[in-house]
């Protein structure tokens, strides 16, 4: 039996490259408490979580791809130790830190969680919170430096990211009208 016989079962050969064996393993899912299911015909209302409507730094710009490069979310002008607002009622699901940044993240009725960093939290896992709820502070430069601001993510499960600008604005509706005139 060769080696990807040995390894059935607990990993899978992705490939051999100088000589290395890329292997696939099995990955663990943490469990995650949610008071929500997460139904797309949940009515939730959104709003920002500076407060009022933000100057956008950075917009969402979808990856090609949903392994490629990408910035899944949209960067807020917001000063440091300014107030950060949850989006929506929810229940939060991760206060504590990635990569050094403070994050939080909210699932919402609708089975939209959304994101925030850098933060440094005023919730606790497992915590309900309201619309317009505080929780947590803006805590530090993040990856808009020199500048201040508050990265806010959007998604539905696992890697459905959505541009989080379209949870509190309008939903802009296009008509074409016939071309009058000669032609």
């Amino acid at each position: 039996m060769g080696l990807a016989g040995n390894v059935a079962g607990a990993a899978a050969v992705l490939g051999v490259v100088g000589g290395l064996v890329l292997l696939s393993g099995p990955t663990v899912e943490q469990p995650q408490p949610s008071v929500f299911t997460g139904t797309d015909s949940a009515q939730v209302e959104y709003g920002w979580p500076t407060g009022s409507p933000a100057t956008v730094v950075r917009p969402f710009e979808p990856p090609p791809e949903r392994w490629a490069a990408g910035h899944r979310g949209a960067d807020l002008a917001l000063g440091d130790g300014a107030p950060v607002l949850a989006a929506a009622d929810g229940v939060v699901v991760f206060a504590g830190s990635v990569a050094g940044r403070g994050v939080v993240s909210i699932d919402h009725a609708d089975g939209i969680r959304t994101t925030y960093e850098p933060v440094s939290a005023v919730v606790r896992r497992g915590a309900g919170v309201t619309r317009g709820e505080p929780i947590g502070t803006l805590a530090g430069l993040g990856h808009c430096a020199p500048e201040h601001c508050l990265h806010w993510g959007a998604r539905r499960g696992r890697d459905d990211y959505l541009d989080p600008l379209s949870l509190v604005t309008a939903e802009v509706v296009i008509r074409l009208l016939p071309l009058h005139g000669g032609g």
